[in-house]
This record gives structure tokens, C-alpha cells and sequence, in this order.
């Protein structure tokens, strides 16, 4: 992010020294800075006073520039700590998905378990109902004493048709007997299958627990780690900040010095106002225009249609980043549906109060903008990175997701939309916009989806 009050000071130096050429302004073609009125002719000064005169501007010019220089190299460091506070809590982001996933595993394994143990039962209760067959089988036998069993038939025959019969009789009983020890085997050997698959489940419900909760731990871990790294960068952050508040009060004591500095600064300022007042106004037709595109795509008085991916559809995914210009940032914040409540990280989301913001941070801003062309994205741009074709930056189109690393690892995502410039959500306290891409931390290469 660059500093209008750098600007100033440069200009100021420029008119001073009595070179101001026209510049152009960057990314804006054939736009250039007014050139200010002529002053009136001053009273003829004698060589002294023109001796002590250019001395003076040469004192003042050269402090003007080591406060500017200073100026810079602060306002840097501002967007570089706000930039790595963004890496560390996507950090926390890829630890809450982790952990999602390892508690839903677990739970599907818990269930798994479950159903076992409901075949485990039904197999007891198929040994019992065996076992009282059985029983009552031996109970009846046992009441009508030996004479009804296969010997007692036999011996005790009358003749040889009586034998004959006794002897069909016996077959009978015993047939009875077997079918009787049969069911009660069949019913064992049930229940040890299901003893076995009941036990297999619940050793994996055991271990999808453990990983849960390896999860869980890996999760508070990164979220502490993120905390404690929050709370140092807050208090260096809050350093720079008071340097930086020094060094305007240095300048503007500089500045007020003269009533020509004064003069030339409020010019500018009020130059530098139109030109915001003409940017934001741009960005706010931008953002107009995209979401009325993105609105005539869903059918009227409905809901919106399925999304079809189609050679429309980098337009519709960049139509609906662009819709949500000014969207505040709300780390956590984001759904296929818009922007969304953020959630708690314990340090600067927390500060600015994202937990309270319905937004979208970087990730978040992502997800919704494929969201349209049906391409589910997780909630973490180290995963995104590799979600889709990755192709070298020098290649990048309209449509390519942008990724910047801290450290070797991926903390920010950015969608480039053309002409050297990108839209993102960058950071608590702003919003989504538009601004010149970047090349410090960029990843090799961008990440295509379409």
C-alpha cells in the first residue's frame, strides 16, 4: 500500500528546488499531477538574502527528504506485519479444517461401532433362543424317560411291524435332536463373527478418536502459537505506529516552518482527495456493475440457478469478486452465499472486533467467488493453493488465484482479474479491493480453476 502523504513531501521537495515536471500517475495512463499557479513575482532580494535563502531551502529540503525516506520504510513495515498476522491465521484455519475432518472420521467410526454392537446382541440373542430350543428339546426327553428315546423305542417293540414303526419313530426323535444342536452351532458361530467385526470396529472407532484428538491438540497448539505470535507482532506493530506518528509530527513541524510548504501541502491534499473521491467512485460503479451482472445471471423472483461451468464462467467468478468491493474484512468470514460472520482468534481479528463484522477474509473471498461457477474451495489458501492446475505466475490470466508466502509458508490469496491488478481481501480493519499486484512473497505459480 502506498502513502499520499509520501507524495506530498516529494512534490514539495520537486517545488522547491524548481523542477516540477508532469508525472503520470501509476496504473492510470495519461493521467498526471497539476501543475500549480505561478506565484506572484517576490521583492528583488539582495545577493545576501538570495545566499541565505537558497541555504535555508537546502537545510530544509534535505531533513524533508530523511523524514520522507523514514516515512516509507514505516509504512511498509505496517502493511508487512498486518500481511504476516493474515499468514499466521490462516495457520489456525488449516488446523480447524484438520480437526474437522478428524472428528467427522471419528464419529463415522463411532457409529460403525455401534451398529456392531447392535449385531453383536441380536447374535446373543440367537444362541439364547437356540439354547432354550435345546433345552426344552432335553427337558421333554428327560420327562418322557428312556423308553421314548431311539433305544428305549426299539427294545421295548411288540413284533416286527412294531419294530419297524418304533424304529421310523426313532429316526424322527433323532432328527429332532440334531436340527436342535445344528441351530444352537450356527447361532455360535453367529456370534463369533459378530463378536469379531464388533471388536474390528471399535478398535478403528478407538483410533479415529485418537487421530481426532491429535487433531484437537496439533489445533489449540497452532491457535496458541498464533496468540502469542499475535500479541508480539500487536505490541511491534503498535512501535512502528508510534515511530511513524513521530516522524508526521517532525514533518509537519518541518513543514509549518514555511507558509510556502503549507500552501503546497494543502494543494496536494486537496488533489489527493479528488483523486481518492474519483477512485472510490470507480470502484463503487465497478462493484455496481458486477453485482447487477451477477444478479441478471439468477433467474427473477427465484432462487438462483444451479451453477453450470461455461466459457462465461472466469467472467462470473470475476463479476462476483467484484461485487463485494468494499466488504469489509472479517477473518473466518466468508461462504459460497456472501460474506458471513467472522470468528475469534484470540488477538487481532479479535481487536477489531471480526467476530462482530460480517465479511470475508482472504480465503473466504475465494470461496464465494467460485462459489458461482459450482467449485467448492476449502477455508484455508494453503489448501486452495493446490486445488486446481498450477501453472509459472508469467503465465497468470484472468480468473487465476495469486498466493503469497511468509516464510516458506502460504498466508494470503488474491484473485487476478487483468491489466496487472488483483482483488483481495487483505487484512482486519480493511476491505475487499482492488490494487496493483504484488510480486514480494508471490508464489511461483498461480493456482487455475477454470
Amino acid at each position: 500500500m502506498r502513502r499520499y502523504g509520501r507524495l506530498c513531501v516529494l512534490a514539495v521537495l520537486v517545488a522547491m528546488i524548481g523542477i516540477m515536471p508532469p508525472l503520470g500517475l501509476a496504473g492510470v495512463p495519461g493521467t498526471a499531477f497539476a501543475q500549480p499557479p505561478t506565484p506572484p513575482p517576490p521583492p528583488n532580494p539582495t545577493n545576501g538574502d538570495l545566499q541565505q535563502s537558497k541555504a535555508t531551502v537546502a537545510q530544509r529540503a534535505a531533513a524533508v527528504a530523511s523524514l520522507t525516506s523514514r516515512l516509507a520504510g514505516l509504512d511498509a513495515k505496517v502493511d508487512d506485519l498486518h500481511l504476516q498476522l493474515t499468514a499466521q491465521q490462516e495457520v489456525a484455519n488449516q488446523a480447524f479444517v484438520d480437526m474437522q475432518s478428524a472428528q467427522a472420521a471419528a464419529d463415522a467410526a463411532s457409529r460403525k461401532a455401534a451398529d456392531a454392537r447392535i449385531a453383536t446382541a441380536a447374535a446373543g440373542s440367537a444362541i439364547d433362543n437356540a439354547r432354550a430350543q435345546l433345552d426344552a428339546f432335553l427337558v421333554a426327553q428327560f420327562q418322557n424317560g428312556p423308553d421314548t428315546g431311539p433305544l428305549g423305542l426299539l427294545t421295548s417293540a411288540t413284533g416286527p411291524q412294531d419294530l419297524i414303526d418304533r424304529a421310523g419313530l426313532a429316526n424322527v426323535v433323532a432328527a429332532q435332536q440334531q436340527q436342535a444342536l445344528d441351530s444352537m452351532e450356527r447361532a455360535r458361530v453367529a456370534k463369533a463373527n459378530a463378536d469379531s467385526l464388533a471388536r474390528a470396529a471399535e478398535d478403528d472407532a478407538r483410533a479415529e478418536a485418537d487421530r481426532a484428538t491429535r487433531a484437537k491438540t496439533a489445533a489449540d497448539g497452532a491457535v496458541a502459537t498464533v496468540q502469542a505470535q499475535t500479541r508480539a507482532q500487536i505490541a511491534q506493530l503498535q512501535q512502528v505506529q508510534a515511530q511513524r506518528d513521530d516522524v508526521n509530527r517532525q514533518l509537519g513541524a518541518a513543514e509549518a516552518a514555511d507558509a510556502g510548504l503549507r500552501d503546497q501541502r494543502a494543494r496536494f491534499l486537496t488533489w489527493q482527495q479528488q483523486q481518492a473521491e474519483a477512485e472510490a467512485a470507480r470502484q463503487r460503479a465497478a462493484a455496481a456493475a458486477a453485482a447487477a451482472r451477477v444478479a441478471q445471471a439468477a433467474p427473477s423472483g427465484g432462487p438462483a440457478r444451479a451453477p453450470v461451468r461455461a466459457s462465461g464462467s472466469v467472467a462470473t467468478v470475476i463479476d462476483r469478486a467484484m461485487s463485494q468491493l468494499g466488504v469489509q474484512y472479517a477473518w473466518g468470514g466468508g461462504t459460497r452465499s456472501g460474506p458471513s460472520r467472522g470468528i475469534r482468534d484470540g488477538g487481532v481479528a479479535d481487536s477489531y472486533g471480526d467476530y462482530n463484522r460480517i465479511g470475508f477474509d482472504c480465503s473466504g473471498l475465494m470461496i464465494y467467488a467460485f462459489g458461482g461457477v459450482g467449485i467448492s474451495l476449502p477455508h484455508y489458501s494453503g489448501y486452495q493453493y493446490t486445488s486446481g492446475q498450477q501453472v509459472p505466475v508469467s503465465q497468470r490470466r484472468p480468473g487465476d488465484m495469486l498466493f503469497y508466502a511468509e516464510g516458506g509458508a502460504i498466508g494470503h490469496v488474491a484473485l487476478y482479474i487483468g491489466d496487472g491488478r488483483m482483488i483481495e481481501a487483505p487484512y482486519s480493519g480493511s476491505a475487499v479491493r482492488v490494487v496493483p499486484m504484488r510480486y514480494g512473497g508471490l508464489m511461483p505459480y498461480v493456482t487455475r480453476m477454470l
